[in-house]
C-alpha cells in the first residue's frame, strides 16, 4: 500500500498528514524492502537518509507533523529539510502530488521497470538471451565481485540494455564496475555517465580500454608537467584542464610543441592559460603539425618582423629627411622674399 504524505514546502508551519497504521508504537514495525539497500543506500546523503527513515516511519500514523519540528526532531537545518525532500523526489524515493508527497513503493515501481517492454529483461532473460555464455558469465562475476551475491533484478536490466547501446565486450563492462566500485561509486547514475563516457570515446572491446587508458596516462602526465612548469602549485581548473585535453585529443599536440607555447609566456609578466591557448590554435589553424614547422614559423615571423622594423625606420628617416629638406626650402624662399622686399 503506498503511505502518503501530505506536504507543502511554501510555509514552514504547514503540517503535513499521515495514514493511520492499527499497531501501536510498542509493537509496529517500520518495513524497508532490500532493493532499498541494493540500489538506494549508497546514493543518499547521510541527513537526507535520516529524512526518508523518519517519514516512512511517520507515514504509519494518523498525525500531522510541521516543517520546523521534523528540523528539530532530527537536528538538521529547515534548508537541509527542504532540500533533502527535493532530493529524495528527483531520486524517486517520494512522488509529488498537488497535496503533499507519495512514499514510493519501491518493489512495485522495480517490478514496472523490469516488466516495461522492449526495454527491460529478467534475470533469467538476460542468461537466456546473451549472445553467448561468456557474458552470462561475466554479468555473474559482476553479481558475486562487486554485490557479493545479491545484485537486484534491475542490475541485470540495466547491464543487458549497456550491452545492447554501447556494444561493450564482457571485459569492458566488467573493468566498467571495477572502475567505478574502485571509486566507491557504485550508483546506477554514476556508472552509465562512465559508460557514456566511454563510449563516446569508441570503446567497444579490451583493446580499445587499453589504448584509452594508455591515453589518460599520457594526458595526466602531461597536466603534471605543464602545471609545474607554469608554477601552478595547486590543481588545475576544469577549464584548464579543458584547454590541455583539446591541444592533445583534438590538435594532436604532445609535449614538445606544447613547450614551445610554455617558453613564449616568458614574454608576458601574468601568463595566463586563455593567452597559451591563443597560441597554440594559431599553431593549429595554420596546419604546424611538427616541433619543426612550429620553429620555422617562429623564426619566419621574427623575420618578418624584423624586416618589417627596418622597413618602417627607412621609410621614418626618409620622411624625416624628406621634412628637413622641405624646411630648409621653406627657409630659402623666407629669405629671399625678405632681400626682395629690402633691395
Amino acid at each position: 500500500m503506498k503511505q502518503f504524505l501530505s506536504l507543502s514546502l511554501e510555509r514552514t508551519d504547514k503540517k503535513m498528514k499521515l495514514e493511520q497504521n492499527d499497531k501501536t508504537l510498542l509493537f509496529s514495525e517500520t518495513s524497508i524492502p532490500d532493493i532499498f539497500f541494493s540500489d538506494y543506500l549508497s546514493q543518499i546523503p547521510g541527513d537526507y537518509l535520516k529524512i526518508y527513515l523518519y517519514i516512512l516511519f511517520l507515514s504509519k500514523y494518523n498525525k500531522d507533523i510541521k516543517l520546523n519540528d521534523l528540523s528539530k526532531k532530527l537536528n538538521i537545518p529547515l534548508k537541509s529539510i527542504s532540500e533533502g525532500l527535493k532530493f529524495l523526489e528527483e531520486n524517486k524515493l517520494i512522488t509529488k502530488k498537488s497535496t503533499g508527497y507519495v512514499i514510493v513503493d519501491l518493489q512495485e515501481a522495480t517490478l514496472h521497470e523490469l516488466y516495461t517492454p522492449n526495454l527491460t529483461v529478467s534475470k533469467e532473460k538476460v542468461a537466456q538471451t546473451a549472445k553467448n555464455q561468456s557474458r552470462a558469465k561475466a554479468i555473474e562475476h559482476i553479481n558475486n565481485m562487486y554485490f557479493q551475491g545479491i545484485m537486484s533484478p534491475s542490475w541485470y536490466n540495466d547491464i543487458d540494455i549497456w550491452f545492447r547501446k554501447y556494444n561493450f565486450d564482457e571485459q569492458v563492462m566488467i573493468a566498467l564496475f571495477d572502475y567505478c566500485y574502485n571509486r566507491s561509486a557504485m550508483h546506477r547514475n554514476y556508472v552509465q555517465t562512465v559508460a557514456e563516457a566511454w563510449a563516446s570515446n569508441k570503446i567497444k572491446t579490451w583493446n580499445d580500454l587499453d589504448k584509452y587508458y594508455e591515453k589518460q596516462e599520457k594526458l595526466n602526465s602531461l597536466k603534471k608537467s605543464i602545471s609545474k612548469k607554469l608554477g601552478k602549485h595547486g590543481n588545475l581548473t576544469q577549464y584548464e584542464e579543458a584547454y590541455i585535453e583539446n591541444w592533445v585529443l583534438n590538435f594532436g599536440y604532445d609535449m614538445d610543441i606544447i613547450e614551445i607555447a610554455l617558453k613564449r609566456t616568458t614574454l608576458k609578466q601574468s601568463p595566463t592559460f586563455e593567452y597559451i591557448n591563443t597560441i597554440i590554435t594559431d599553431w593549429h589553424d595554420r596546419n604546424l603539425k611538427t616541433p619543426s614547422e612550429v620553429n620555422a614559423f617562429i623564426e619566419q615571423r621574427k623575420k618578418l618582423n624584423k624586416d618589417t622594423k627596418n622597413l618602417k625606420q627607412q621609410v621614418e628617416k626618409v620622411n624625416y629627411e624628406q621634412r628637413k629638406y622641405e624646411n630648409l626650402d621653406f627657409l630659402y624662399a623666407n629669405q629671399s622674399n625678405k632681400e626682395d622686399k629690402i633691395g
